[in-house]
């Protein structure tokens, strides 16, 4: 008889890590776009915020994604997606990561004659890391729903949960 593995194992940890700051990521993108345009500093302020959050969030991905990779690395039939999502997937945390060093420059003071600028930066930037993102999730989406990276497979009887 087949035995249920343990849930906490560290291919579960990137999936519990990733899906918060990817919504925080596309809200904070969203937000600064609202407030870009709308010159309302409310949403500007709030998605800085977000962004700072989310791109920690991203690097905490990142970490718990390579806890995950010896084990999903193993079980994959096609390890290019893995590669792909890998590879995207820091593309978005530095891009992220660059526009949170805009928004602690600009809060720094360090911005001030170049604030336009610097916002049409961070603009650019969180649109750019958001594409990348969208695309990085499909590419984990496929992982798990057409390789069943880092899933449990039960028998099929289900013996194991009897």
């Amino acid at each position: 008889m087949n035995k249920v593995p343990e849930f906490w194992r560290a291919e579960i940890w990137h999936p519990l890590s990733v899906h918060l700051p990817l919504a925080i990521l596309l809200m904070a993108t969203l937000f600064f776009l609202i407030g870009y345009f709308s010159k309302k500093g409310f949403w500007e302020n709030m998605s800085k915020v977000l962004l700072l959050i989310g791109t920690a969030g991203a690097w905490l991905a990142i970490y718990t994604g390579n806890l995950a990779d010896p084990v999903v690395s193993r079980q994959i039939c096609d390890p290019t997606v893995l590669a792909t999502h890998e590879t995207n997937a820091y593309v978005v945390a530095w891009l992220f990561s660059a526009v949170a060093v805009l928004i602690i420059l600009e809060y720094l003071g360090w911005l001030n004659q170049f604030r336009k600028i610097a916002h049409l930066c961070i603009l650019i930037l969180s649109l750019t890391g958001s594409g990348f993102l969208m695309y990085t999730g499909h590419l984990g989406a496929t992982l798990v729903y057409q390789q069943a990276a880092g899933v449990y497979t039960p028998s099929e009887s289900c013996s194991e949960f009897e």
